[in-house]
């Protein structure tokens, strides 16, 4: 059964520095309209899309936004074109033949789901991506692992709590009620966060068993250079900006609990330790203002964080 011609989808890419993989991810994802993000690359990623794709829409950014921020243009221009789907795919990530239609078909039939996804196979296809498998395990979803390893009749959808983005369809309904992705993240957590708020507004996710896409991020030597205070951060933003859970007083304990720390260092001459209670406190201090606003903002229903208005 083909779709209706009515229903569009736009696949969202925001990349960076991804010529490694990006030939193989556009490839993967025709016939459908695609918008490329790209995160100020300094490899040949924007001039590979303007001499091979000129069909793509593609936003330069001069600086690199982050996944969320990059992906909120994305978003905002698809809905302005009306869309009714997006489809946010990861620039090293590979659409499977019909998977994409398959996924529009059930949520257009399952429309309490805001986010489906596909199962995330490696590179190779040929096992589970490592991360993903963490997505589904016994607590977050015990049917899902039961079923094929019983021999069961596979769910067409198994509700979770969260999947990464590497591969979600978002409905036009889920983005004028959830908004985009909040700026409070820059890379990584984003996508947790704002599962956090799906469920908050009344939605669910979703993994389709019987539909796939490569995830190629295997022996990658790349990596996100954090250290510890920023991943420090990027876990009690995660933590304390979930709106299903009402425990911000233990932020503010936290902090409390650093400047006695910092005092009795410092009365003992322990000026590293003091000087590492210092910093968390800066952070602390910056993150908590932060934190209550996007609380607030992501408890109101909206296109938060989103340029598109319904007029």
């Amino acid at each position: 059964m083909q779709l209706k011609d009515d229903y569009s989808t736009i696949i969202i890419i925001v990349t960076y520095n991804g010529m490694k993989w990006l030939p193989k991810c556009l490839k993967s994802t025709k016939p459908y309209p695609v918008v490329v993000v790209d995160n100020n690359s300094t490899d040949d990623t924007s001039e590979y899309i303007k001499n091979n794709h000129p069909g793509i829409k593609i936003f330069e950014q001069r600086k690199n936004l982050g996944f969320g921020q990059a992906n909120n243009i994305g978003i905002s221009y698809a809905l302005k074109e009306g869309a009714d789907f997006v489809f946010l795919l990861n620039q090293d990530a590979y659409l499977l033949s019909d998977c994409l239609e398959s996924l529009i078909k059930a949520q257009i039939a399952n429309s309490e789901y805001g986010i489906l996804s596909p199962v995330h196979l490696n590179g190779e296809g040929n096992r589970l991506d490592e991360n993903f498998s963490n997505y589904l395990s016994y607590s977050r979803n015990n049917d899902f692992y039961s079923d094929y390893v019983l021999n069961k009749t596979k769910q067409e959808i198994y509700e979770v709590p969260f999947v990464n983005a590497a591969g979600w369809l978002i409905s036009r309904n889920c983005l004028e009620s959830v908004g985009g992705f909040d700026p409070i993240f820059f890379h990584y957590g984003e996508d947790e966060n704002y599962c956090h708020r799906v469920i908050f507004h009344d939605l669910k996710i979703g993994v389709m068993p019987n539909l796939f896409l490569w995830h190629d991020r295997e022996n990658r030597s790349e990596k996100f250079d954090e250290n510890s205070l920023e991943i420090l951060e990027r876990n009690l933003k995660i933590k304390f900006s979930d709106i299903n859970k009402e425990n911000l007083f233990h932020i503010e304990n936290s902090l409390l609990n650093r400047k006695k720390s910092r005092l009795k260092a410092y009365l003992k001459l322990n000026f590293q330790a003091g000087n590492d209670y210092r910093k968390e406190i800066r952070m602390l201090e910056k993150i908590i203002p932060q934190i209550k606003r996007s609380r607030k903002l992501n408890k109101q229903k909206g296109t938060n964080y989103l340029t598109y208005h319904d007029k």
